[in-house]
């Protein structure tokens, strides 16, 4: 296993204003900025919980709404999320908003728009989307965590792909085997849960890796070309990330983030220390080597509330621009633990940093 090293911070931080970055592009794609630009951390120390979308994404127990991810289409807002069953089964869901009010979200008819089919890489899981935009051919694309029906023995969590025509509701899949395989030790449990970020004709990928249930959850590096997103080549120094070095995440991160500004890539994650219990963590990275944390970490914790639908665990920071706002759509747990609790996803808010104020 491979230590990622880390830079320790020696900036100042500016009091941050509420003033849009426009060069910034929506979802997290890089902006034009220069690297004397780059966006401080205590930027990201400034979620809030947004009233109206606490939770956002609901349903009643057993079922899970968790997994959720976002993707802007002109003005409307895609969030595509998982239900998690009694059964331990998960569909694909899609609901969408206005830019202007992202707690209007309107539930797709057609919900569930993919299923477990009967057999196959998938029929157990058809769980945490994550759509991106290729401007290579102007389509979308999905990459999700697929797991097939574990009723003979146990099975790997691995990585599909999907595409569509179009419509955002429909999507189909691209291969009937997993693009990102469970193949080297450290993720013979779990090689899924991703997260994209295009810059030039390369599509980075994080995702997390697990030998089993009794190792720590790991992060791990992966890239594609824009030509074909079903090509994974896996990062030979796998996992990049097992960690900051603190206390509170020392027992595992996992289901990670990426947010690229100038000069960066931000890696939002869930990080557990010995009581086991999942925050949100960030750190930057300009290689995927070496890594900075945020000297705020946990940047984001569990309600105070217990009684709250987030106060027992966090996990899946999905981090994205609009306007002059930073939203966190997450995933947060009430209850015994990530298989007996109950999960829901909701919808934090930071003010964007400009360097044009102090």
């Amino acid at each position: 296993m491979n230590s990622p090293r880390f830079a320790r911070p020696t900036h100042c931080f500016r009091k941050l204003t509420a003033v849009a970055l426009a060069s910034l592009v929506v979802g997290g794609a890089a902006g034009s900025l220069t690297a004397e630009d780059a966006i401080p951390f205590a930027a990201f120390a400034q979620f809030e919980r947004m009233p109206d979308a606490n939770p956002l994404l609901v349903v009643d127990p057993p079922n899970w709404a968790a997994a959720a991810h976002v993707v802007v289409v002109d003005d409307t807002v895609h969030y595509y999320w998982s239900q998690r069953d009694g059964r331990n089964f998960w569909d694909l869901r899609h609901s969408t908003a206005p830019v202007s009010d992202l707690t209007q979200r309107t539930h797709d008819p057609r919900n569930p728009i993919l299923t477990p089919p009967a057999t196959g890489m998938d029929s157990k899981s058809v769980e945490y989307p994550n759509p991106f935009f290729n401007p290579r051919d102007g389509r979308y694309y999905m990459y999700y965590l697929v797991k097939a029906d574990d009723r003979n023995g146990p099975t790997p969590k691995q990585t599909g792909l999907l595409s569509t025509d179009g419509d955002m509701g429909d999507w189909r899949r691209m291969s009937d085997t997993p693009v990102i395989a469970a193949e080297y030790h450290h993720e013979l449990g779990v090689a899924g849960h991703t997260s994209t970020a295009i810059v030039g004709d390369t599509i980075h990928i994080i995702y997390t890796a697990m030998t089993s249930y009794r190792y720590n959850p790991t992060i791990c590096h992966a890239t594609a070309s824009l030509s074909d997103p079903a090509i994974i080549t896996k990062n030979p120094q796998n996992p990049v990330f097992t960690g900051s070095g603190e206390s509170w995440d020392s027992e595992g991160v996992r289901e990670a983030e990426i947010f690229v500004g100038p000069e960066y890539f931000h890696i939002f994650y869930g990080g557990r220390g010995a009581d086991r219990v999942y925050h949100i963590g960030h750190v930057r990275t300009k290689d995927f080597a070496t890594f900075e944390a945020n000297p705020y970490n946990p940047i984001f914790t569990t309600a105070e509330d217990p009684n709250a639908w987030d106060s027992d665990g966090l996990l899946t920071p999905h981090v994205f621009q609009l306007g002059d706002s930073y939203y966190m759509l997450y995933a947060g747990l009430n209850g015994a633990g990530w298989h007996d609790g109950h999960c829901l996803s909701g919808l934090a808010r930071a003010p964007v940093w400009s360097p044009s104020k102090p």
